[in-house]
């Protein structure tokens, strides 16, 4: 049940909004402060399970209906935050930290759930993915993610992989348009190789479209000029933190061009993982990236370590907070990256 910690983020934020005055703001520092100090005081686990206890993970349904209920929680959190910016008269200091704080419960229980789920082969499980997405207008994620940027990692044809140097808001302006972009080519693709007509129900970029706009014409409606605002911009810094990770995930790292044209596999050693404990609940288990990317239907709560993955000398909290502050990312990650990955 340590998994419940991931809630905590929600709680926190759920929690500030309704103090309201400088407690507004209580999700970032939470996420951004509490967080990473708790990781630096708390040990790392590189413990793998056995076939047994593996087993047993995989019977348990507890770990999906974990993953279930966050889907309440996101949409609750929305509606309560843009009630109280509807109808408490809030100073713009107060605003600001709602939305912000809805934004990190949005990237961290809504995108990074999505993702999960989004890897599944249940139907349902992957239309919760869908529904998760909504909120930080990053449906087309799923296209690209399971089409795109698994096949493509740590090559130049991904936008979701940072170069080496690359800072975090260069990465962040390719990674956004790269990933809607290529989503559209991709989707235009499968349209393609199944002869599927612009309007079928199975174009998901199309479908997608129109479900954004209708997510925030219904806030508009029902919640005015403030609440299409705060749900707006509460959405880019959904998406934010997520393309944060993604430039945490694989920053510098690269996959060898062989003689045939073709790059080399998808490995443990393309993506950077960490084994420190609180970044692995609160994120269930995404700090194990390099075990998704070498396979991708894993379920979270089996994923693996392994020795031959390069290591983050912090948990992904503290990385994402080293990451907005670009010489100190590369002082500390620059020379972590393997030698025969370097330009």
């Amino acid at each position: 049940m340590k998994y419940l910690l991931a809630y905590s983020i929600p709680f926190v934020g759920v929690l500030g909004i309704y103090f309201g005055g400088i407690w507004s703001y209580t999700a970032l520092l939470f996420a951004f402060v509490v967080l990473p100090i708790l990781e630096l005081l708390l040990p790392i686990n590189e413990k793998n399970y056995n076939e047994i206890e593996v087993t047993e993970r995989l019977k348990n349904v507890l770990f999906d209906v974990l993953l279930y209920l966050n889907v309440p929680i996101v949409y609750g959190s929305i509606l309560f935050a843009l009630y109280k910016v509807t109808h408490v008269n809030l100073s713009l200091f107060e605003i600001i930290g709602i939305t912000i704080s809805l934004g990190i419960i949005l990237g961290a229980n809504g995108i990074n759930v999505a993702h999960e789920l989004g890897h599944r082969a249940n139907l349902m499980e992957r239309v919760l993915g869908k529904i998760l997405l909504i909120p930080s207008h990053y449906t087309h994620f799923f296209i690209e993610h399971n089409h795109g940027h698994h096949l493509h990692v740590s090559t130049p044809e991904d936008p979701s992989t940072a170069k080496y140097n690359q800072n975090l808001y260069r990465f962040w302006f390719q990674t956004v348009t790269g990933t809607y972009s290529k989503a559209w080519k991709i989707q235009k693709k499968l349209n393609q190789v199944e002869n599927r007509s612009w309007f079928s129900i199975k174009n998901d970029m199309f479908w997608f479209t129109i479900i954004q706009i209708s997510y925030l014409v219904l806030i508009y409606y029902y919640f005015g000029n403030t609440g299409f605002i705060v749900a707006l911009f509460a959405g880019i810094v959904g998406f934010l933190l997520l393309e944060t990770i993604n430039y945490i995930e694989h920053y510098g790292l690269k996959r060898s061009l062989l003689a045939s044209g073709r790059f080399e596999r998808v490995s443990e050693k393309h993506s950077w993982n960490s084994n420190h404990v609180l970044g692995r609940i609160i994120l269930y288990e995404l700090t194990r990236h390099s075990d998704h990317h070498f396979k991708s239907q894993k379920k979270y709560q089996i994923l693996e370590y392994y020795d031959i993955s390069p290591q983050m000398p912090y948990g992904y909290p503290t990385s994402m907070v080293l990451s907005f502050f670009p010489p100190l990312w590369f002082a500390v990650m620059n020379k972590r990256i393997p030698l025969e990955m370097k330009p």
